[in-house]
């Protein structure tokens, strides 16, 4: 490594580099190995060609100049920058001395913010005649954020634009020049730019930058601008990178401001913090964070639940409940992406709020129709989740969903449809909602996912909404082979819900003839570990219950207990009885009359704010009643009120046998 090092600095030190350019910097973000050529580094037009067959030189031989996070070819700007002189017709100027006010700079923003397009920014830029280095920042990030698309450009010909060339010539030549804020800002906005990471202008700014880094003044906001850029160039194993974060670590995150705060959550999301570094950085900034989450505005709340989650902090929850907190206040005022991001990390912790609740209640039934398909679809998703059902919020999405829903993606509708279906809820349009569910797999059944649409079809047999028109394309083999997962065959949650659809096409559908769900796509059981079509029974609700049957049966051997049954549900108590209504010992099968099925519903099984089985109880409870049991619901919210031995008995009694007298034994 020594050796490639004075290689290295060699090479550099022959290649004449003029001022402006420290060659001992580029050794941390230049890639070692690979050969520098004079010609690029030169900023006189005549060196176009001399610039290219390098480039061809360096493509030829196999080699990249620079290791990257980008997917897409650089774009290289290194010839188009060098084209133009001082003397260009453009007549904006970058300048230090006696610059644009602040409120001059704070008008341009704001009219930089109002461009819808390129061609917008670069007219607003001709009509300025001097800017600072940070209003130059600016306007490159503004054309990123019309141009970016993914990991390139919409239209990579922007950058070959005179007023583009002509502002990027002269950040170039008073590289030296830029304040430490605007010198980082315009470095990230190249990287968002995909400008080549040879390039003279990069070179200089990247060159500049670690020279400014080695001082040692650059502020945490400027650390983290330099960090973003250089992550974006060479990864999280950046050498300079390092640097950047070791300068973070020296600061005192108790002292940061909220900006500063966010900003560097938002580097360590970035990738910085991988297989657990910068775990006591990171607990430092979470001790921080509890103490100002009062004060964050809408945008801070979001960033930071959105790095909460990137970044896997699992023992956060006092500062998620502060987050949630703060989250109501600014309900109305987040933006559709921010209210995405904040909905998607109380999922992801498991928290929500009455208050939160309360909140979204009030706001949904006015942005259903004019939000963005993806917030809408996360507003229901995040009540699903936590099993609240709001007829307010659920109605509002039903409505917009039988107008909108053509133009929403197949896993947008998969999941509002899945939500209605988890709750077990259908809405006051319930008709026109799922004639809209079945145009849509009509015309479009091809495009979605297998589990997509399996999924989907479930879901409306949950609220009694039957998919025969669909089930024979479900049931057939060429379907079934897309299910598997590459070879390991089916997921055992995909086998129980094909098991549960036939049954209910079987059960509530005597008019289906369609094709049959062969034995072997067929599950034992539907209660499963993890994610299970049933909810286990509650431990305790379950021996509070078990105690009083033995005292009202006269024997534990008079009813079973987590009892199979052949059609796959099983059953917290079953009780037999005979054709004179005797109680038979559970373990005889002979002279069974007549079956009673327990169903022991603790809070899991019912939506967490109103008294509603969750959709897979109630068609557990459903199919049961069709296949011949009688079925008795004990629900936790009456049995916990009970308040002894002899009210418990009698209770039960009154359930199970409500048309016969109790005998004393």
């Amino acid at each position: 490594m020594a050796l490639k090092l004075v290689q290295r600095l060699s090479v550099v030190g022959q290649l004449g580099v003029h001022r402006g350019v420290c060659s001992t910097r580029l050794l941390s973000t230049i890639s070692v190995g690979q050969p520098l050529c004079a010609g690029c580094l030169s900023t006189s037009a005549g060196c176009c060609s001399r610039r290219q067959r390098c480039r061809t030189l360096q493509q030829d031989s196999g080699r990249r100049s620079l290791t990257t996070t980008i997917t897409r070819e650089p774009y290289f700007l290194g010839s188009s920058s060098g084209g133009l002189h001082r003397d260009s017709e453009l007549g904006f100027r970058i300048t230090q001395l006696h610059g644009p006010t602040a409120a001059e700079e704070q008008e341009f923003k704001q009219r930089l913010d109002s461009c819808s397009s390129s061609r917008q920014v670069f007219t607003l830029l001709r009509s300025l005649g001097i800017m600072s280095d940070t209003m130059a920042a600016a306007a490159l990030h503004r054309v990123a954020d019309l141009e970016q698309a993914g990991n390139s450009l919409k239209d990579p010909k922007v950058l070959e634009k005179d007023t583009i060339r002509s502002l990027c010539y002269q950040l170039e030549q008073d590289s030296r020049r830029l304040t430490d804020a605007g010198l980082v800002s315009v470095l990230l906005a190249c990287t968002r730019l995909f400008l080549d990471p040879w390039s003279m202008l990069m070179v200089r700014l990247v060159s500049e930058s670690q020279e400014r880094l080695d001082r040692g003044q650059m502020t945490v906001e400027q650390l983290c601008t330099l960090g973003q850029a250089m992550l974006a160039m060479e990864g999280p194993g950046c050498v300079m990178l390092m640097q950047v974060m070791e300068q973070i670590q020296k600061k005192e995150p108790s002292q940061w401001s909220i900006e500063d705060l966010i900003t560097v959550y938002r580097l360590l999301q970035g990738g910085v913090a991988q297989d657990g570094k910068y775990r006591d950085l990171l607990n430092a900034m979470h001790t921080h964070a509890v103490t100002v989450t009062s004060r964050m505005n809408p945008a801070a709340v979001s960033g930071l639940l959105g790095a909460l989650v990137v970044l896997n902090q699992t023992q956060v929850m006092p500062l998620v409940i502060n987050l949630c907190k703060q989250a109501v206040r600014h309900v109305p005022h987040f933006t559709d992406e921010e209210l995405t991001v904040v909905l998607g990390g109380l999922m992801h912790f498991g928290h929500s709020d009455h208050y939160f609740v309360e909140a979204m209640e009030r706001y949904v039934p006015t942005m259903t129709f004019t939000s963005h398909p993806e917030t809408v679809t996360k507003v229901i998703q995040f009540f699903s989740r936590r099993n609240i059902l709001s007829p307010t919020v659920f109605d509002a999405v039903a409505e917009s969903f039988v107008y909108r829903a053509d133009d929403y993606s197949t896993s947008q509708v998969t999941r509002q449809i899945t939500a209605l279906g988890r709750l077990g809820y259908l809405p006051p349009n319930a008709g026109e909602l799922f004639r809209k569910v079945e145009s849509i797999l009509r015309s479009r059944f091809s495009h979605f996912q297998p589990r997509m649409v399996l999924n989907l079809l479930h879901s409306c047999t949950l609220v009694e909404r039957f998919p025969v028109n669909f089930v024979s394309k479900v049931f057939s083999s060429f379907f079934l082979q897309q299910l598997q997962d590459q070879g390991t065959g089916i997921d055992r949650i995909f086998l129980a819900q094909l098991t549960q659809l036939y049954m209910t096409l079987k059960l509530e559908c005597p008019f289906y003839e369609g094709p049959k769900l062969l034995r072997k796509y067929r599950v034992q059981s539907f209660l499963m570990s993890g994610r299970s079509l049933e909810t286990p029974v509650d431990a305790h609700l379950y021996n509070s219950v078990k105690t009083g049957l033995v005292d009202l049966l006269g024997s534990r051997s008079y009813f079973g207990s987590k009892v199979l049954t052949p059609y796959c549900y099983t059953l917290d108590v079953e009780i037999k009885l005979d054709e004179g209504g005797y109680v038979l010992p559970a373990c005889q099968n002979d002279e069974v009359y007549k079956r009673i099925a327990l169903c022991i519903d603790g809070q899991k099984r019912f939506t967490t704010n109103k008294r509603q089985l969750l959709g897979k109880e109630a068609i557990k409870q459903r199919h049961l009643r069709l296949l011949g049991y009688e079925v008795v619901q004990i629900p936790f919210y009456e049995f916990e009120n009970l308040e002894d031995k002899s009210s418990v008995v009698e209770y039960l009694h009154q359930k199970i046998f409500p048309h016969t007298f109790r005998l004393s034994w």
